[in-house]
């Protein structure tokens, strides 16, 4: 099958999150399966032309935008250790910029402009490189607009891009491209697109709803995520548009890369282990603690990866702070966000200097370090589509504390009698986002590190789990033929 993915980011290429790890492991999963699958993605002031091999193609693509037309440059690349080619969209006005997004908190306000171009150039390049996809996979709403432009728009009627499916991956509802109704002519979409049933959103151009209403099939990066976005509660105004979807929502949880996020191979860490052998994380815990200028103590070390802000629970875990630092435990925390959770910690840490070492850096040896180094990891998320700390964390056999929510509960099993006795518990879940229901999930897991029997099968049964991406993109595959389906059938009524 030959697939077509358009992300704005791809790791190493350029990252902000975890799109940029999806967009890159997907493909060479997908790959090794044996599709011939292909991604675009905007060439950025980031990506660093040399070290990736970058490469110019002789083709230029110019689309409209508005009332101006813009060119842009065809790159081409491999994605560093698989067989998957990557090309770059090249224009210097649009994406030679400081940053992905925005700058300083703001979004660039052409973001509108930056991603209409980006999703019009992608498609209008196929024809040119030769390559005619069957399915085009498209990531959140920088590049929802091609699905509406494929569904809607003059593309869709050429019989180059007739036959195309179109799946859209929500990788978090919350960010959905917001833009005035003033804006519409860059979307080169049609006056009645504009609409409250397509892409209208209480008077404004709304580009991921443009992109849930015209894709073939929807997928999200987990089935509990999938539910939980139907409803009021996480639908972000969009649960009634998700609801008349609901025949064509897939939830598939998102993989690891079993390569980079190895503790018997990691070139990061203190020592190498293994489920079987794990003798080396004893190591890697004196490590840790050595660095971050903490007591060597055998009390539960708990690290935390995160960007400090709301979403990722940081408001409940700073007010419980107090109640946490009179367990007997040490806490090692690495992320940035909101300057004000930055000052809350930075005190916190000076008045317990003995257990509560902070970093606000991003720092990706460090991650690694303290994915090895930690005995606990714990994720506090208010909403959580997927998750890949806890994946991490229990490859590393750092035992998971997170919130029932999203990916979080569909990888993580709580520890009660019923699932001890079966073997099949990999850490602590807790149900309100309260600081006291964390305080509570941590109690637990510090009681059950005195057993060390009890926490060494949780580290375990965490160690042995199945996280590879061959799983994940099977589902996709299957994904993607009922999308070909679907698209079959509506050309075969026309």
């Amino acid at each position: 099958m030959k697939i077509l993915f358009l992300a704005s980011e791809v790791d190493p290429f350029a990252k902000t999150g975890g799109l940029a790890d999806v967009a890159a492991a997907l493909p060479k999963a997908l790959s090794a399966l044996g599709h011939d699958v292909r991604i675009i993605m905007p060439l950025y002031k980031q990506v660093n032309r040399e070290k990736f091999g970058l490469k110019p193609t002789t083709h230029t693509v110019t689309v409209s935008c508005g009332s101006q037309e813009r060119a842009g440059r065809v790159w081409e690349a491999m994605v560093p250790k698989s067989r998957v080619t990557i090309y770059f969209i090249e224009c210097a006005a649009l994406f030679e910029r400081g940053s992905l997004y925005q700058e300083q908190g703001k979004d660039y306000p052409d973001n509108l402009e930056r991603f209409s171009f980006f999703s019009q150039a992608a498609l209008r390049a196929l024809p040119l490189l030769g390559w005619q996809p069957e399915v085009v996979h498209c990531h959140d709403w920088q590049a929802s607009l091609a699905c509406a432009q494929l569904a809607w728009g003059a593309l869709g009627e050429e019989p180059f891009f007739s036959s195309m499916a179109t799946v859209l991956t929500v990788h978090n509802l919350a960010y959905q491209g917001l833009f005035p109704r003033e804006q519409w002519t860059l979307t080169q979409l049609p006056d009645a697109a504009f609409s409250i049933d397509r892409a209208e959103f209480y008077g404004q151009i709304n580009c991921l709803k443009a992109g849930l209403v015209s894709a073939r099939l929807i997928t999200t990066v987990s089935p509990t995520y999938m539910r939980e976005i139907q409803t009021q509660e996480f639908g972000c105004g969009l649960d009634g548009v998700l609801a008349t979807r609901k025949p064509d929502l897939v939830g598939i949880v998102n993989g690891i890369d079993p390569e980079e996020w190895n503790p018997q191979t990691d070139p990061y860490i203190a020592a190498h282990y293994s489920a079987q052998t794990p003798a080396g994380k004893s190591l890697c815990k004196l490590a840790l603690q050595k660095s971050q200028r903490l007591p060597e103590q055998q009390h539960l070390l708990i690290g935390m990866i995160q960007r400090l802000a709301e979403q990722k629970g940081i408001d409940i875990f700073v007010q419980g702070l107090d109640a946490l630092m009179a367990l007997p435990l040490q806490i090692v925390i690495l992320g940035t966000g909101d300057p004000v959770y930055h000052r809350q910690l930075e005190q916190m840490a000076t008045r317990f200097p003995k257990q509560l070492a902070v970093n606000l850096t991003f720092d990706n040896a460090l991650a690694h370090q303290i994915e090895a180094g930690a005995d606990a990891f714990l994720m506090p998320s208010r909403f959580e589509p997927c998750g890949l700390n806890q994946m991490y964390s229990m490859r590393f056999g750092a035992v998971p504390i997170v919130k029932r929510v999203g990916g979080l509960a569909d990888t993580v099993t709580d520890t009660t009698p019923k699932t001890t006795k079966a073997a099949s518990a990999t850490g602590f879940v807790f149900q309100e986002h309260a600081a006291s229901a964390l305080v509570e999930a941590v109690k637990r897991a510090v009681s059950a590190y005195q057993d060390h029997a009890l926490w060494a099968s949780l580290m375990q049964t965490g160690m042995r789990q199945d996280f590879s991406w061959g799983r994940s993109a099977r589902a996709y595959v299957q994904v993607y033929e009922r999308a070909q389906a679907a698209s079959a059938r509506r050309l075969a009524h026309r």
